[in-house]
C-alpha cells in the first residue's frame, strides 16, 4: 500500500488513479441559490485560491462585494475526480481550493487577491497553521496567462510588505489552466450549514496597502 509523503507531492507513478466520472454534487449554492456547477457564467470572471482548509476560505469570499458565487474543490495535482479522503491522504497532489466567480464591474482580480494575501499566511509551504500536508498549500489558479501575470505582480507587491515585516518568501503556487474538481456536497458552504465549525484562517496581519 502506498504511504503518503504528506510534505511532498506524489510523482505520476505514485499518484492515486481516481475515476473517470465527477463526484455527484448538489448544483446550487446553499447560501444564495446560484449554480456552482459547470463553467464560469458569461459576464463573470473566475479565480481559484487555496488558503489551507477550504471551509473558512469559502465563507470569506462569498461575503466579498462583487462575488456572485463560490464553491470548494480540489486541484493542482494529478488524480482525476478525487474524493476528500484521497486528497487528504497526500496521494493526489491536489490542494483544497475555493473557486470564486465574480462580477468584474463590481470588483477586480486585484481586490480579491488583496483579501487572499492578507487572510492567510502564504509563506508556510505545505501547511497552513496547524493543518499540515500538501492539501493545505497556498495557491492561486487562473484561466489565462494574462491573468497569471497580474497575479504575479500582486504577489511581488505583497512580498515587499512581508519582507519589510520580517516574513520569509511567499511559497504560493501560481498557475493557469489548472483543472478544478468540485468537492463533495457536505463540504460546499460548510460554515453556513455548520456555523460553529472549524474555520482555520490565520493571516499574517500584514496589510497589502498600509505602511508596515
Amino acid at each position: 500500500m502506498w504511504r503518503p509523503k504528506l510534505m511532498a507531492l506524489p510523482s505520476a507513478e505514485e499518484a492515486l488513479k481516481g475515476r473517470t466520472e465527477p463526484l455527484s454534487v448538489e448544483p446550487t449554492h446553499f447560501v444564495n441559490g446560484h449554480t456552482i456547477t459547470g463553467k464560469c457564467p458569461a459576464g463573470l470572471n473566475e479565480v481559484v485560491v487555496g488558503m489551507g482548509c477550504f471551509w473558512g476560505a469559502e465563507r470569506l469570499f462569498w461575503k466579498q462585494p462583487g462575488v456572485v458565487v463560490t464553491s470548494v474543490g480540489y486541484g493542482g495535482g494529478l488524480t482525476p475526480n478525487p474524493t476528500y479522503d484521497e486528497t487528504c491522504s497526500g496521494g493526489t497532489g491536489h490542494t483544497e481550493l475555493v473557486r470564486v466567480w465574480y462580477d468584474p464591474e463590481v470588483t477586480s482580480l486585484e481586490s480579491l487577491l488583496e483579501v487572499f494575501w492578507q487572510e492567510h499566511d502564504p509563506t508556510q509551504g505545505m501547511r497552513q497553521g496547524n493543518d499540515i500536508g500538501t492539501q493545505y498549500r497556498s495557491a492561486v489558479y487562473v484561466l489565462t496567462e494574462a491573468e497569471l501575470e497580474r497575479v504575479t505582480i500582486s504577489k511581488d507587491h505583497y512580498q515587499q510588505r512581508l519582507t519589510a515585516a520580517g516574513f520569509p518568501e511567499i511559497t504560493t503556487e501560481l498557475r493557469s489552466g489548472v483543472t478544478y474538481y468540485l468537492a463533495e456536497t457536505y463540504h460546499q458552504q460548510y460554515l453556513a450549514k455548520n456555523p460553529g465549525g472549524y474555520c482555520g484562517l490565520a493571516g499574517c496581519q500584514v496589510s497589502f496597502k498600509d505602511k508596515v
